[in-house]
């Protein structure tokens, strides 16, 4: 599973997108920490239909760019 990270200026979110989970901790590693726990619920107690509806097969994490004027 993918983790995305950032900074919200008070602690960090961090995000799942196979399956649109996300959660927040103090640090990075709380908030990896917190995510986990939140995406082993998710799978503990969502139904097979809503697992296949969220499921992403295919992430992609990759930088672009972008002339700012």
């Amino acid at each position: 599973m993918t983790a995305i990270v950032e900074s919200d200026g008070e602690g960090y979110v961090a995000l799942c997108p196979e399956v649109d989970v996300a959660s927040q901790g103090k640090s990075i590693a709380e908030a990896r920490k917190n995510l986990a726990e939140a995406v082993a619920l998710f799978f503990d107690t969502a139904t097979d239909e809503e697992v296949d509806r969220r499921m992403r097969e295919e992430v992609c994490v990759t930088q672009i760019e972008v002339a700012i004027a």
